[in-house]
C-alpha cells in the first residue's frame, strides 16, 4: 500500500522492499479528515502530518500529539506523510506510534470480513510488523481526548533534528494536588516495538510526583525497555537515554496543569 510513500518509496530504492504490486490510496479522499466527537478524536488514516500539526482540534484536544509530529522528519516528510501510513509501517523510532502508546489511542482496520477496532497495546507486533493482515487496511486513528488538566511532555534525542529517534519518551500526567491519579508512558527507539511503560506509570501512581518519585520511575523506564544495539548507540547508551528523558519529561509534564 501506499499512502505518503516517506517510507516505501527509499526502501524501494535501497531494494529493502521490492512489492509485486503497488496499491495507491491517495485518491480515496474519505480517509483524509479529522473529526472532534465529544471525547473521542477521529483521524483518517491518509490525513497528512503537516495536516495534524497545525490543526486547531489536534492543538486544543490532543497537545502531546501536536509536539509528537512536529518531531517527524523535516517540513517535505510531514507534508507527504500520512498518520496511517507511519503507523502501519511501525518504524520503532518513530514519533507517532509511541504517541498512539501513550494517549491509549487504537486504528481500525477494514479488509473482506469487515472493519476491527485494535487497541495500541495489541497493534505493534515486532519490528516493521503489525496485527494488519495482508488483505487490510488501517482506515481511521482514534485517540481519547486528553483531560483538560493533563500535563504532558516528548523528549527526544536523535544525532541531528529530523532524524529517528535513538530514544525518546513521551508522557501524560493527571495531577489531582501532590496525587498522580493518572501516569501514561511510553518509549521509541529502543526496542523493536514501541513500548508502554508500565512499571513507571504505577511507581507514579502509587508515590506522587516528588522529586524522588520521579527519579525511581525514571530507572523503572529504564529497567523496563530492552535496548538494542546498532551503529546509533549501544543498548546500555539507551538504557542510560531512557532514565535521562523520563526524568526530564516527568519533570516538564509534573509542572504543567493541576486541578
Amino acid at each position: 500500500m501506499l499512502a505518503g510513500g516517506q517510507s516505501l518509496i527509499p526502501m524501494m530504492n535501497f531494494r529493502i522492499a521490492t512489492p509485486s504490486a503497488i496499491i495507491d490510496l491517495n485518491r480515496v479522499p474519505d480517509l483524509d479528515y479529522i473529526r472532534h466527537e465529544i471525547d473521542i478524536v477521529r483521524i483518517g488514516a491518509m490525513t497528512r502530518q503537516r495536516k495534524i500539526e497545525f490543526s486547531g482540534v489536534i492543538a486544543n484536544t490532543l497537545p502531546l500529539l501536536r509536539d509528537a509530529v512536529k518531531l517527524v522528519g523535516h517540513l517535505p516528510t510531514r507534508s507527504r506523510g500520512t498518520i496511517g501510513g507511519s503507523l502501519a509501517h511501525a518504524d520503532p523510532a518513530a514519533e507517532l506510534p509511541m504517541a498512539l502508546q501513550v494517549l491509549e489511542g487504537e486504528v481500525v482496520a477494514r479488509g473482506p470480513a469487515g472493519e476491527r477496532v485494535i487497541k495500541a497495546g495489541e497493534f505493534f507486533r515486532s519490528l516493521l510488523a503489525t496485527a494488519l493482515t495482508s488483505e487490510e487496511i488501517l482506515i481511521e486513528v482514534r485517540f481519547p481526548v486528553m483531560p483538560s488538566n493533563a500535563g504532558y511532555a516528548v523528549e527526544e534525542f536523535s544525532r541531528r533534528h529530523g532524524d529517528f529517534a535513538i530514544c525518546a519518551v513521551a508522557t501524560v500526567l493527571v495531577r489531582e494536588g501532590e496525587r498522580c491519579v493518572k501516569a501514561r508512558l511510553a518509549s521509541c527507539g529502543t526496542g523493536p516495538v514501541p513500548l508502554r511503560l508500565k512499571a513507571a506509570e504505577s511507581v507514579l501512581e502509587q508515590k506522587g510526583l516528588g522529586d524522588a518519585a520521579i527519579a525511581e520511575a525514571a530507572e523503572a523506564a529504564a529497567l523496563e525497555v530492552e535496548p538494542m544495539h546498532d551503529q546509533n548507540g549501544s543498548a546500555e547508551f539507551r538504557r542510560h537515554l531512557t532514565r535521562v528523558l523520563t526524568g526530564r519529561a516527568l519533570l516538564r509534564a509534573s509542572a504543567g496543569k493541576v486541578s
